[in-house]
């Protein structure tokens, strides 16, 4: 499942970030077509923007994406169209079946990392991504001044994709309806919120996140240098 519901404000764009064009694609479909080429994945997913449901299903017949079953309306935040697609799935498939999670603006997932969060997934339960953080991590209480530094080596910075179970990952959503959870980052959060413990994998510094102009620049040139076989 593909979560592709923000309206990409950060960009200053009339169009949201993930219809953007880039060399001939819309941001959205680079990231199907990860997904579409890989063996292990069945069907496909997207939590769309209100309004775009129908440019989604145009792009995907244009681009042969055939994999994409289903397209759902997505939510005020990320946990809502999470909910709003897992619901959805549920109506169709079985609770031991692995659903992954991603973000529609990280177009360049590596193939791999979906066969390890797959498996993953299958040998634990979940499957959360991780990479290590690289920089200093200060704190600080102002914005401005900080005192002190925490250990990196204790923390990750979380990508997507996540790997879950379908029906606890539903389940999960219901609990943290119940308990009155409505703005949490992601179902991983989700988890963590209600006590569960969740096995990581590790990502990759590749599989960017499109929130600002400037990652756009990036894309564009990472996908110059994946032609020239530098990223293969």
């Amino acid at each position: 499942m593909v979560l592709s519901g923000g309206t990409g404000a950060r960009m200053h764009q009339d169009i949201p970030k993930q219809f953007l064009t880039i060399n001939e694609r819309p941001v959205i479909i680079h990231t199907l077509e990860v997904f579409q080429k890989h063996p292990e994945i069945d069907v496909i997913a997207v939590a769309c923007l209100e309004g775009w449901e129908n440019f989604l299903w145009a792009y995907a017949k244009q681009f042969n994406i055939t994999k994409l079953k289903h397209v759902v309306r997505g939510g005020e935040n990320c946990q809502a169209s999470s909910r709003i697609g897992l619901y959805e799935l549920e109506k169709h498939y079985k609770a031991d079946d692995v659903v992954l999670i991603h973000d529609g603006i990280r177009p360049l997932l590596p193939a791999e990392m979906i066969s390890d969060c797959i498996m993953t997934t299958r040998n634990y339960g979940t499957a959360i991504c991780v990479v290590p953080c690289t920089g200093t991590m200060m704190e600080t209480e102002d914005g401005v001044t900080s005192k002190s530094h925490y250990p990196r080596e204790h923390l990750k910075s979380g990508q997507t994709p996540n790997g879950f179970m379908l029906g606890e990952i539903c389940d999960i959503h219901r609990r943290a309806l119940e308990k009155g959870i409505t703005n949490s980052i992601g179902s991983h959060t989700l988890m963590l919120e209600l006590g569960k413990t969740v096995r990581l994998y590790y990502g990759s510094e590749k599989n960017i996140k499109l929130t600002t102009v400037e990652d756009i620049e990036i894309f564009k040139a990472l996908l110059v240098a994946k032609k020239t076989d530098w990223l293969k």
